[in-house]
């Protein structure tokens, strides 16, 4: 079983916003795989089905984004899971708009969701799909919380079909396949 989490900030006012890109992923295996996220346990929202044979948990923590190591922990636990078994998928602001970079480790790179996973998994070894945001021109924390131009949306779109074919290379086959097919993916769409 794999667990397959995209990170973001629950509520209305956080939809559609840079941070939350990893919730977007979820939502579009969701509708793809015919699995409903219609459970609420772990501190999270999520749902069980199979993507490519495989049996998966889409998850999206509800701790808000600081705090999602600990919903993934209590998934973890709950279904011994191993690292290798986490996917997480997340905005990168170190990325321009329409680019991907999978990893199979490392630092959280500033990033308050990815610091929160590696201490509630003590571990940085589980594999990543990072979805680039675009560097802030002024304030981070306006930046993530803001919402992407309709420019941005239209290149993001093929950025969320090429996450999701990210994690099914992964489930197929492993994540060093996903690195080197779609590590310096870029969106056709030009900003």
């Amino acid at each position: 079983m794999f667990l397959i989490v995209g990170l973001g900030n629950p509520g209305k006012e956080y939809e559609k916003t840079r941070h939350n890109i990893g919730f977007e992923v979820i939502d579009y295996l969701s509708d793809k795989y015919n699995i409903e996220l219609n459970r609420i346990k772990f501190k999270g929202v999520y749902g069980e089905g199979f993507i490519k044979n495989k049996k998966v948990i889409l998850l999206k923590p509800t701790t808000y984004m600081n705090l999602s190591g600990e919903s993934i922990r209590e998934v973890a636990n709950f279904y011994k899971m191993s690292e290798e078994e986490i996917i997480v998928i997340y905005d990168d602001i170190s990325l321009e708009v329409g680019k991907l970079r999978i990893r199979e480790k490392g630092s959280a790179g500033g990033h308050n969701g990815i610091k929160s996973i590696l201490l509630n998994l003590s571990t940085d070894v589980f594999p990543r799909v990072k979805i680039g945001v675009g560097q802030p021109k002024k304030d981070l924390v306006s930046h993530v919380l803001g919402k992407f131009s309709k420019e941005e949306e239209e290149v993001l779109k093929e950025s969320i079909q090429a996450s999701a074919l990210a994690v099914e290379i992964i489930l197929e086959q492993n994540t060093k396949e996903a690195m080197n097919k779609l590590n310096g993916f870029k969106a056709s769409k030009s900003i």
